[in-house]
């Protein structure tokens, strides 16, 4: 039976009247970067403020806590402004800051980092590490555009863009700098795509894969796609190269249209390890491959493998830290809770004629010593999880006593915690550097060493 297309009305995110606008003095950044600044008794979070700025701004939320806004005029500029490049960044939560320079962002970053270590970690790094930056636009190579149509007087209007700043709504773009330049300069000629498919109320989003060799779009629809709706999406593939799939329910029911033939998978590489490691358009990757080569050069020093040592990696994915570090230790052992990323691993390292290398599906959350595969011990640990952190993990490894820990985190608050259960384990935090996987927003993603204390 056919699903009836269900349209959305935007949510209104006001429920009452608000002043409509007050003046402030920004004192300094929240922890999401936002302006924090105080309005008679009551904290306000300010989205466009930067710290020393005098603003008005209008109110956008009232909490029993706090309030929200949005800054509007600003009446004294930090030096630290700069103009946004974007048209949708006063909506679009792809982006939340533009209007601060490259610079100063990482700067901010670190002082969040060091800020969070000390306040759930009770804990400080023996050494600062210069941050890892790159490129500060154009560096998505993993993104997922939304697809919605919406009740706009008596018709529907279509939007296609990303999430608004803490909403469900999606902001409609016409552009993106942040997003991959195969498929941002794309942007236009999709969106008139998916307006004349005559399926498009039943499109839930476009997911976007970018490799080193080409890029792909995976087409997420809920009901089958007519004839003239796949011709018109395999038109678009052949005429700009980029590979195309659809979707009609979970991953196992994505095909690729085109190309009819050859490798399915796309590829990224790391040069400086001689590997090219595969994936599928669903798979996780690491969405900045400029920063992922720097983070996994500095990771494997970092960890510095002996040819003797065997090494464990943790929430391991297809590979990216594991087959490196293959390169340089006798025996690596990649462990994921995903088993499709485990068997993806494998494959690259087949492809690597990598023979030391071992790959696992496990729990991550589970007892880990009595293990087959932790038979052997290990002398070095890499772990890079999820953002609710590895606390289970921790505490299981730390009874594998390695000598030396690096942990890579994309969250610094369980990173913090992270390291205080470490610590209860005789390890110190000995070295932290931040990296600027996601410039332009607020996402802060580090690496730290731990070494354990000799008895």
């Amino acid at each position: 039976m056919s699903k009836k297309p269900r349209f959305i009305t935007p949510r209104k995110t006001v429920k009452k009247p608000l002043p409509i606008q007050a003046e402030t003095t920004v004192e300094k950044f929240s922890h999401d970067m936002r302006g924090l600044a105080r309005v008679g008794k009551k904290t306000v979070f300010i989205d466009n403020a930067l710290p020393g700025e005098k603003v008005q701004f209008r109110y956008s939320a009232h909490r029993s806590r706090f309030d929200e806004g949005v800054a509007g005029d600003i009446l004294q500029t930090s030096p630290q402004r700069c103009a946004p490049r974007c048209p949708h960044v006063a909506l679009c939560g792809g982006c939340s800051l533009q209007h601060l320079q490259a610079d100063a962002q990482i700067a901010e970053k670190q002082k969040i980092l060091l800020d969070q270590l000390a306040r759930f970690g009770g804990i400080e790094p023996e050494e600062i590490l210069s941050p890892l930056v790159a490129e500060p636009y154009g560096y998505r190579h993993k993104a997922r555009i939304g697809i919605r149509q919406v009740k706009a007087g008596k018709g529907r209007k279509l939007i296609f863009g990303f999430r608004e700043k803490r909403s469900n709504d999606l902001t409609d773009i016409d552009e993106c700098h942040v997003l991959h330049s195969s498929i941002a300069q794309q942007i236009p000629t999709l969106k008139q795509l998916v307006a004349q498919s005559d399926g498009r109320a039943y499109f839930s989003q476009l997911e976007v894969a970018v490799g080193d060799d080409a890029a792909a779009l995976v087409l997420r629809h809920l009901q089958p796609l007519s004839q003239r709706d796949r011709e018109a999406w395999l038109t678009f593939a052949k005429n700009t190269g980029i590979h195309m799939y659809i979707q009609a329910g979970d991953a196992a029911t994505m095909q690729r249209l085109w190309p009819e033939g050859g490798d399915a998978l796309l590829s990224y590489h790391l040069p400086e390890f001689d590997l090219t490691l595969r994936f599928q358009p669903m798979d996780f990757i690491q969405v900045n491959f400029e920063i992922n080569r720097l983070m996994v050069n500095r990771a494997v020093q970092l960890l510095d493998p002996q040819a003797d040592e065997r090494v464990l990696d943790l929430f391991c994915g297809l590979g990216n830290f594991t087959l490196p570090l293959a390169r340089r230790a006798a025996v690596v052992v990649g462990i994921e809770g995903a088993g499709a990323l485990t068997q993806r691993g494998k494959e690259n390292a087949i492809l690597n004629r990598l023979d030391n290398v071992q790959f696992h599906t496990a729990d991550l959350n589970a007892e880990m010593v009595k293990k087959a595969w932790a038979s052997g011990g290990f002398d070095k640990i890499i772990l890079d999880p999820p953002r609710d952190g590895a606390l289970q993990a921790v505490r299981g490894i730390a009874r594998f006593k390695a000598r030396k820990i690096v942990y890579v985190s994309c969250n610094p608050a369980t990173l913090a915690r992270d390291a205080g259960e470490l610590a209860q384990f005789g390890y110190r935090l000995k070295k932290v550097c931040v990296m600027d996987m996601f410039p332009q927003t607020a996402h802060v993603e580090s690496m730290a060493v731990f070494e354990l204390d000799p008895q």
